[in-house]
């Protein structure tokens, strides 16, 4: 068995590998990588591990670099979760040992994201949750399945004119200005058009894009599904304050969800929250159940000390400092923040 770097050879096997996994996710696919180094110029490590001239395990990581700061190799940017899939834990260690090997060779931190454990004498530093709900077989079971009170709001966009699409690229102008208004209104940097069209091209027959629209034909709610066999997840969805007494992303919802079940995926990944917050309790009025995260800065020592010390104490002035930037960030004019979000985005990697 031996380990080594990915090329672009080798991304149908990648892929296959990656789709046929029971703990699989689409952030994994080689179209991640496709997509960031289109839209952000971060070169990647992707790592595969084979025997015999096939592959057992596979470990993506992006070389995520900052101005003025240090590198670091990161499984995965953007997205909740990328880490290791693997055949058994000793392909696993070998994996995890060929990136901390890069990581020292290249003098950069090595952060894994995943939604499984790692064998590793460092602690788990988010308390992050992604919300997770196993489906039906179709979507009448599915709808059957909710409360009166869950099924009659998603009845009242559409009393009131409401209707939704699902498509792919031709849905990118409504979602993108349904999801940078909302990324505004939030205090939150968005990310640039270019890196919507880039994972819409690279995923290709493995996306959907929903918008729900307004009787007059407006964006007013709108998300992304990525599609893998064992999971669907959904990276971002968003809609509109000016809208939300109509309930448009009820609907919105209730069509991924349908799509998802119609289509015969098992889980379906609303993506992260935090445990009591809003969109915590928004997900699991659907049934969804927390399921955690698990992240690691992987390093030397006083790393690990450093990170235990930051799970045991949250860092209170960080997350002042946060809403206040937030804040200022909501201030921006609309315009002013769609210019600089992307540019400041591609240095976020959450």
């Amino acid at each position: 068995m031996q380990t080594r770097a990915a090329t672009g050879e080798d991304q149908s096997a990648w892929d296959q590998y990656v789709l046929g996994h029971p703990e699989g996710l689409a952030y994994q696919l080689f179209a991640w990588r496709l997509a960031v180094k289109k839209t952000y110029g971060h070169d990647a490590s992707y790592l595969l591990a084979e025997n015999d001239n096939k592959i057992c395990g596979v470990l993506p990581l992006i070389n995520f670099s900052i101005p003025f700061s240090r590198s670091s190799l990161i499984s995965l940017p953007y997205c909740d979760a990328g880490g290791i899939l693997a055949d058994n834990a000793d392909v696993a260690r070998l994996l995890l040992e060929r990136a901390l090997l890069l990581a020292r060779e290249s003098s950069s931190k090595c952060f894994i994201r995943t939604t499984q454990p790692l064998a590793v004498n460092y602690p788990n530093i988010t308390d992050k949750v992604r919300m997770v709900l196993t489906l039906p077989e179709n979507s009448e079971l599915f709808l059957a399945s909710l409360k009166s009170k869950i099924r009659n709001k998603i009845k009242k966009p559409q009393k009131c004119g409401f209707a939704i699409k699902v498509g792919a690229y031709e849905l990118i102008d409504p979602f993108y200005s349904v999801f940078a208004e909302n990324m505004h209104e939030l205090g939150s940097p968005v990310h640039s058009r270019r890196w919507i069209e880039s994972i819409v091209s690279e995923y290709k027959e493995k996306i959907r894009i929903a918008v729900v629209f307004t009787p007059e034909g407006v964006p007013a709610a709108a998300g992304i599904l990525l599609l893998h066999p064992a999971t669907v997840s959904n990276p971002w969805a968003s809609s509109l304050r000016k809208y939300n007494h109509l309930k448009p992303n009820m609907l919105l919802y209730a069509t991924l969800l349908s799509f998802a079940a119609d289509n015969g995926y098992k889980n379906f990944d609303f993506g992260r929250s935090t445990p009591g917050e809003g969109t915590y309790l928004f997900k699991e009025q659907w049934g969804a159940q927390p399921r955690h995260l698990y992240w690691y800065e992987l390093g030397s020592d006083d790393r690990a000390s450093k990170a235990q010390q930051q799970a045991e104490t949250p860092p209170m002035g960080i997350s002042r400092n946060r809403q206040l930037a937030a804040q200022l960030w909501q201030k921006l004019p609309t315009a002013g923040a769609n210019w600089l979000g992307p540019r400041i985005r591609k240095y976020i990697s959450l």
